[in-house]
């Protein structure tokens, strides 16, 4: 039966390769190699048990400066009744003592060490002296226990005792353990080569000029960077075109000296897709296509290292043996590709290492909102992760498999099973951690209306040790989201048709009795971005009803789209007259973004989303940008250095420098109810 994207369940796909994997007598560590105990070591995977040869310390020594002393001859020692030990070896019939300093070797007939700080240094005349190193005498005057300040023989380390264990990764302190155990090297496990070979005729290297068409290669570089960080050893090979010969010598070249390969784009079903087909003609495809979103066409298979065709092999052998490489074609998506990477290279480079899998720490976290996920998938959904009050909350973050952003914003990873149809808001999920749990109790939600100085603010606030994650919902679903007690704090610029004021109308209709500080963050300006030179001559909104411009709008609830309404009612143009009016995007970079790629000719936006994208602007409208905070956040710890942000002159000046914006009125509190 033909496993051509034949999207079968991951355990599935999981055991088919492992089972290939046991015929090659490839599920296994792939063994050991001696390494010299240095800073290089950092990382390694003990291949086997390091035991002790010597003792640490390997004799009973003094644990700080003072005297060395037989804690017998101390009996009595008191404030009233202080006790003489002499400086005179000769005569051991008396009370004796004898200099140390720390690590000294403790004399044989000595059992505890006296601080020097709590000795009286004696002349030989009786006399308190200023030599505390050299004194005739001491005086003590309270006595010490047997083996007081006295780093015993075997203390640390005891010889023949386990230092490490196999299947440890080694960490800085554990080189010192190693050392002090009396070892110079030691057995790693030795790490697997991984050939990552990216392939595609549009890619180009980056750092290139970009022309309409190129795509940047950087697959590879993510790839690569996460076999180093699981142990691996990572060989980037060139860019491959999308050519079947090229590719497949290209596989021949890698299969010589590397443990895994891994195929990067051309895992689908296209024309140009040649994956799957390279590793039949070289090998055995064992599945093409699991149920997991994002990454289902993955491809699992087995080459020679010789890169010898199927059609050579004898009929006696196993279908499978006569295979010793294990190659993964990887989806091209980033997040496709990096997933990939996590479910099915990760385990497989601990078993050759002989570590245990990665396991993510989890914590349980209320949904912000309901997600709808495909039946038969397993479905990873990142997410950014942040307590707000009493709750930890998980906020879906954008779910395209194209969109890396989303992997450097997520604080996790929510997994629906296959099965199940997605999550409702409010529903307690389990969350597989990607950032450190301290990273959470830092972190300001701030859900509402987009503008891009929020990123400059998450800069400014980034210095201040705090993370800003903003998700850009519209001006009305933050303030929902503040009501249902899901953010820190949004961001509204919502007009009220009836007074021409902003966002006062709105706290009473959605926070009713929520005590919040209403804070100025900017006045700026709202116009039409059009394409550079303005090709259609657009000059207002009246523009907009002519019937051979396209328009890119913002979604319901955002304060951009009720500013175009309340002016298109009054213009008396209705919104059927407009074309793309139902166009939806989220945020001013998302609208600008459809105007450079052809996609729409204008839409309502700032001036710096259309300088970001080399668009001409015509400015219409002024308005005020403000921060709705409950009063009981505003009053926190926690966003007390947003508050200094908004004081500093050095981020009025950033936002300034900026078009479109006015920083006058930056800070001032507009209401407190």
């Amino acid at each position: 039966m033909s496993v051509y994207l034949h999207d079968i369940p991951l355990p599935e796909a999981q055991k088919r390769l492992q089972q290939a994997l046991e015929e090659a007598g490839l599920w296994r560590p792939l063994g050991a190699e001696t390494v010299p105990l240095d800073e290089n070591a950092i990382g390694r995977v003990v291949a086997e048990p390091i035991w002790a040869k010597v003792s640490s310390p390997n004799y009973h020594s003094s644990a700080m400066d003072g005297f060395a002393v037989r804690a017998a001859d101390t009996e009595g020692a008191g404030p009233a009744s202080p006790v003489v030990l002499h400086i005179d070896l000769q005569k051991p019939e008396l009370p004796i003592a004898i200099y140390l300093d720390t690590g000294d070797p403790l004399p044989d007939w000595a059992d505890a060490v006296i601080p020097i700080e709590n000795v009286e240094s004696l002349d030989a005349d009786g006399s308190l002296t200023s030599d505390l190193r050299r004194p005739a005498s001491i005086r003590i005057r309270a006595a010490v226990a047997p083996w007081s300040h006295v780093r015993s023989l075997g203390e640390d380390i005891v010889a023949t005792q386990l230092v490490l264990p196999a299947g440890h990764t080694l960490r800085p302190a554990d080189l010192g353990a190693v050392a002090a155990s009396g070892h110079a090297d030691l057995r790693a496990a030795r790490r697997p080569r991984v050939a990552i070979l990216p392939t595609g005729s549009e890619l180009v290297p980056v750092g290139s000029d970009l022309k309409r068409g190129d795509i940047l290669e950087y697959n590879s570089l993510v790839l690569a960077a996460q076999v180093k960080s699981m142990g691996g050893l990572p060989t980037r090979f060139p860019i491959t075109r999308d050519d079947f010969d090229a590719i497949c010598a290209r596989v021949e070249e890698a299969a010589r000296d590397h443990d895994l390969i891994l195929l990067n784009a051309g895992s689908s079903a296209g024309a140009e897709d040649f994956s799957a087909k390279v590793i039949e003609k070289l090998g055995m495809l064992l599945v093409h296509g699991v149920a997991v979103r994002p990454g289902h066409p993955v491809i699992l298979g087995m080459i020679n290292r010789k890169s010898q065709n199927a059609d050579r092999r004898s009929e006696s052998q196993s279908p499978i043996t006569n295979y010793q490489l294990p190659i993964i074609g990887v989806p091209g998506y980033p997040v496709s590709a990096a997933l990939t990477v996590d479910i099915f290279v990760e385990p497989l480079l601990a078993l050759w290492l002989g570590r245990p899998p990665f396991e993510a720490p989890e914590v349980e976290a209320s949904l912000t909102r309901k997600i709808t996920s495909p039946l038969g998938d397993d479905d990873f959904i990142r997410v950014a992760v942040g307590r707000v009050g009493e709750r930890l909350l998980a906020a879906p973050l954008a779910r395209g498999a194209g969109v890396i952003t989303s992997l450097v914003r997520a604080d996790g990873l929510l997994v629906i099973p296959r099965g199940e149809q997605g999550a409702e808001a409010g529903q307690k999920v389990r969350v597989r951690l990607t950032r450190d749990r301290s990273d959470l109790d830092r972190t300001i939600f701030c859900i509402g209306s987009h503008d891009v100085i929020l990123d400059l603010l998450a800069q400014f606030l980034a210095e201040r040790d705090r993370r800003f994650v903003s998700s850009n919902v519209g001006s009305q679903g933050g303030l929902i989201a503040l009501k249902r007690g899901e953010a820190h704090l949004a961001g509204s610029h919502l007009l009220d048709p009836a007074t021409g004021e902003y966002n006062l109308a709105a706290l009473h209709q959605y926070l009713p009795g929520l005590p919040v500080r209403l804070v100025c963050l900017v006045h700026r300006e709202q116009g039409l971005m059009v394409r550079r030179g303005n090709p259609l001559g657009i000059k207002g909104l009246a523009s907009l009803a002519r019937p051979e411009v396209r328009f890119a709008n913002r979604q319901r609830g955002a304060g951009t789209r009720v500013l175009l309404d309340y002016q298109l009612n009054l213009m008396g143009i209705p919104p059927d007259a407009i074309r793309g009016y139902n166009q939806e995007e989220y945020t001013h970079l998302g609208v600008a973004a459809a105007v450079a790629s052809g996609r729409a000719d204008c839409g309502l936006g700032i001036p710096a989303a259309a300088q970001a994208l080399d668009l001409d602007f015509v400015p219409l409208f002024h308005e005020r940008y403000d921060l709705v905070i409950p009063t009981t956040y505003a009053q926190s710890e926690l966003l007390s250095p947003l508050f200094e942000v908004l004081a500093d002159g050095k981020f009025r000046q950033a936002v300034s420098a900026l078009p479109g914006y006015t920083v006058t009125e930056m800070g001032k509190l507009i209401l407190e109810n």
